[in-house]
């Protein structure tokens, strides 16, 4: 007599023949299932598998509007007809990925290899269904993150590429994004008449939305200082244009700070549209702030901006410089804008580049090397000796 194994709740018994033909044909059912990594092929093969080997009347996936063979047939109540019978498809988590829904022929009750066979094939094609999810989460985080790649590239390309040789002058600038993208800005235009034209700049947020936005300011601002119209007035025009970009532009205000510098007469012209106060620092003099002189660009309409010229002397040092540098933490302490002052006034360098390599130690010093948490921008302009020096 052939040895069997006998199964609960019944008289029935699989042999060891059988038992072996089951487990083969379970093994093949589940490399076809695994043979894809496509949600909805593994769960067209499983649906396959239901109704040609196993000969059912049909089989679905509600939740996926999968059907092979007859179509089962749902109650009323959305509860599953007496006929029909269902098995959940659980992830590793325990959670529902979906249920496997089964129509034996002639709606007579399953035999227990039968029923054995669609349990064990609902199991793998639970963690096949769930390996291709995460697999196409995958695909999509890589290019997503491909296309941010790309941002951060196109970003870095709009900061300028070349720095004006200004005798007498170094300059120096430096923007870190905290994201792929960010929404600081700065840029330099050199006038017709000789004078350079600087913008700092600081869009509400931080991201790819913040980026779009800096980039839209950077479009504007460059057709308007091409004008050569005076400092107050590009301002003001620029607020206007934010504002009537409309209510997404409106919530993505932008604090700006601008400078037109005037080297053969050693002076400097300064709007602060909102944004952190410019520092400047003279020989002999104590330190001086370009405070706020009206609100965020594009915040309010119709606001109109003054401008403040000053001397800028040899020896005089000046930045200009986002939140992101000021908004350092350590635990509750804030690096603040006194000590971003303080580092500034008192640094021995006397050339732009030197002052920001300064700046930078001094800051991850202070945060002990925590992680950066927002955008950080900042240019610093000198005039005395040495040679205007490119960013790293």
């Amino acid at each position: 007599m052939a040895a069997g194994i006998q199964l609960p709740g019944g008289d029935e018994t699989i042999d060891l023949q059988q038992q072996v033909a089951r487990l083969q044909a379970l093994l093949e059912a589940s490399r076809q299932v695994h043979s894809t990594i496509h949600e909805n092929e593994v769960l067209e093969q499983v649906l396959r598998i239901v109704v040609r080997e196993l000969e059912m009347d049909g089989a679905a996936f509600p939740s996926a509007g999968l059907v092979y063979g007859e179509e089962p047939v749902a109650t009323a109540n959305g509860e599953q007809g007496n006929a029909l019978l269902a098995w959940p498809l659980n992830g590793r988590d325990g959670k529902r990925l979906t249920e496997l829904v089964v129509a034996p022929p002639g709606g007579r009750e399953l035999t227990l290899y039968e029923f054995d066979f669609i349990e064990g094939l609902a199991l793998q094609a639970a963690v096949a269904l769930e390996n291709a999810r995460y697999h196409k989460r995958n695909v999509e985080f890589a290019r997503v993150q491909q296309d941010l790649d790309a941002a951060r590239a196109i970003q870095r390309s709009l900061l300028p590429q070349k720095l004006p040789s200004i005798g007498g002058y170094s300059l120096a600038f430096r923007s870190v994004t905290c994201y792929e993208v960010g929404g600081d800005y700065l840029d330099l235009v050199e006038q017709p008449d000789g004078s350079l034209l600087v913008a700092v700049a600081d869009v509400a947020g931080k991201g790819l939305a913040s980026a779009i936005w800096a980039c839209s300011f950077r479009s504007a601002f460059r057709a308007m200082a091409v004008t050569g119209m005076p400092l107050d007035e590009l301002a003001t025009r620029m607020n206007q244009h934010h504002w009537a970009e409309g209510e997404e532009a409106r919530r993505r205000y932008l604090t700006a700070i601008f400078l037109r510098l005037h080297p053969e007469a050693g002076e400097i012209e300064v709007v602060n549209a909102g944004h952190n106060p410019g520092f400047l620092v003279t020989p002999g003099a104590p330190p001086y702030e370009f405070n706020a002189a009206g609100t965020p660009l594009g915040l309010l309409p119709g606001i109109q901006y003054s401008s403040e010229r000053r001397a800028f002397p040899s020896g005089a040092r000046l930045l200009f410089y986002t939140d992101g540098l000021t908004e350092v933490f350590k635990g509750d302490e804030e690096f603040g804008p006194e000590r971003l002052m303080n580092e500034f006034s008192t640094c021995p360098a006397d050339k732009a580049d030197g002052i920001l390599d300064a700046i930078w130690t001094a800051i991850d010093a202070f945060s002990e090397g925590g992680p950066q948490g927002d955008d950080m921008t900042a240019l610093t302009l000198c005039h005395g000796p040495g040679a205007t020096e490119m960013p790293e």
